[in-house]
């Protein structure tokens, strides 16, 4: 019950958004059916996590043999719980904002919650991808009526990578559910396959390219940085602390496992894409004026070294990646709540246009340090024992080119450290410049939201067994599902 709950939630509360009319009640509103879902997810974590409440089936669309079925495992946990923070921290770090038509805005970023839910829980491929698209709808309209100047133009672009990438994937999903005995659509019945190896070639890119898509991943990226700097900042915080994650739980839940065979002898040139993304993306970074580009950027870097991490195919890249999912999360919103601060504000998202911050800002400043330095993986910080176990499973890939990819790979954290400590020293530190309005602190709502994030911050850098016995017993599971590298030796 408890999976069915994590989506019926966001979706109820979603649909009733749309008739209130007055903009603090829509944003109340929005922000207690957050906090429900988190309450919900926390309980899944604990008091109520037997295997009756962490599946869910009903019958739906019976004579196509899709069923609605959702089960929470390790994984399912893990993105869940990151989903059901993002939206709370995201309303409070926001609050000041005021979109227009406030219920309309907020009714779909809870209905973009609703489907990334059952992205994250569908164990039926009809219904996984159903979701896929339930998730992506809203977040259309939130960019292109929300957005920027460059709003219309760039949202069409999202639109068509994200909508090709998804027809590649159905013709893939209908192959399978064609080769089962039963035509199930059933995730178990799609594991239980034998494809041929000749036929897993080319059905891994159906699959992989409409994943790289909406990580994304090089050269399938190019709709990201437009998007995430023209779309409204909260429906940003959301696409790239959440969204991408779909990407990869799509890796790790439909393709790997599916299709083991491809997967292994695609490693390579996965790794290769994943490398190229990250130095690429790092070295654009640095040259980054825009804030919210540069995040942008930094996202694509860290997703990259995850998907390389992935496709190494070893326990501890995998373990890497699970707590990563999370981390990765909770930093990129902590660092869009502090750019969406300053550009409410200021008016002004370009580094060569603030300076000396930290002397009239003492405490967003210790904030936004605290979550860049986390972003880039110092110890003691949540992104460290992330970073340690995929850079360890990088080096024990099956791989010839394994000491290669880990050492262009180990360039990136080189440069994001170059970009983030610029950033943090044009931005805040320095001779202060003269803003249209006066620098002031943070509000009580901005500092509790990003006190949270340093909290979670920390205490998975300090204590990361927490995350790590959340998602053992998936991460065996699963390796022992893809593990086909005895095949190939000789």
């Amino acid at each position: 019950m408890i999976a069915f709950l994590l989506i019926l939630i966001p979706l109820a509360t979603g649909l009733l958004s749309f008739l209130i009319r007055e903009e603090k009640t829509a944003k109340a509103f929005a922000f207690l059916a957050s906090l429900a879902t988190l309450a919900v997810s926390l309980l899944g974590l604990t008091l109520m996590n037997s295997e009756s409440n962490l599946q869910f089936i009903a019958p739906w669309m019976s004579s196509l043999g899709s069923s609605f079925a959702l089960k929470i495992d390790g994984m399912g946990q893990v993105l869940c719980l990151l989903t059901a923070i993002a939206y709370p921290l995201t309303f409070l770090g926001t609050w000041q904002a005021s979109p227009k038509n406030a219920n309309r805005f907020f009714g779909l970023m809870l209905l973009a919650q609703a489907g990334m839910m059952g992205v994250f829980l569908a164990n039926d491929a009809l219904l996984f991808y159903f979701c896929w698209e339930l998730a992506l709808i809203p977040m259309y309209f939130l960019a292109s009526q929300w957005g920027g100047e460059k709003r219309i133009a760039v949202t069409f672009k999202f639109f068509v990578y994200t909508f090709l990438g998804s027809l590649l994937m159905l013709i893939g999903i209908l192959y399978l559910q064609s080769q089962t005995p039963d035509h199930s659509f059933g995730l178990s019945a799609f594991y239980k396959l034998k494809i041929p190896a000749s036929e897993q070639l080319w059905l891994f890119w159906l699959f992989f390219v409409a994943f790289a898509i909406k990580m994304p991943l090089f050269p399938f990226h190019t709709w990201q940085p437009d998007t995430y700097e023209q779309a409204p900042t909260a429906t940003t915080m959301i696409l790239s602390g959440v969204m991408v994650k779909m990407g990869l739980l799509g890796l790790i839940r439909w393709l790997m496992p599916v299709l083991p065979l491809a997967s292994f002898q695609w490693g390579d040139v996965v790794m290769i894409l994943a490398v190229i993304g990250i130095i690429y993306a790092s070295l654009v970074a640095i040259r980054q004026d825009d804030l919210k580009r540069l995040i942008a950027y930094s996202s694509i870097a860290h997703i990259s070294l995850m998907a390389a991490a992935l496709f190494a195919e070893n326990l501890s890249g995998t373990q890497g990646v699970m707590i990563q999912l999370f981390n990765h999360g909770v930093n990129i919103i902590g660092l869009w709540i502090i750019v969406e601060i300053i550009e409410r504000r200021y008016g002004t998202r370009k580094i060569s246009e603030l300076g000396g911050l930290a002397q009239q800002a003492p405490v967003m400043t210790i904030f936004f340090v605290v979550i860049a330095l986390a972003n880039i993986a110092l110890p003691l910080t949540n992104g460290f024992a992330g970073e340690f176990l995929m850079f360890n499973g990088l080096l024990s890939a099956q791989s010839n080119f394994k000491v290669v990819f880990t050492v262009l790979a180990g360039l990136g954290i080189i440069l994001a450290a170059v970009y983030t400590l610029n950033m943090i020293r044009k931005t805040f530190y320095g001779e202060a410049v003269s803003l249209r309005v006066p620098v002031t602190e943070l509000k009580l709502n901005e500092q509790l939201a990003l006190g949270l994030i340093v909290v979670i911050i920390l205490w998975l850098g300090i204590y990361p067994q927490s995350m790590l016995e959340l998602t053992d017993s998936f991460s065996k599971e699963w390796f022992s599902k893809i593990d086909v590298s005895y095949l190939f030796r000789k």
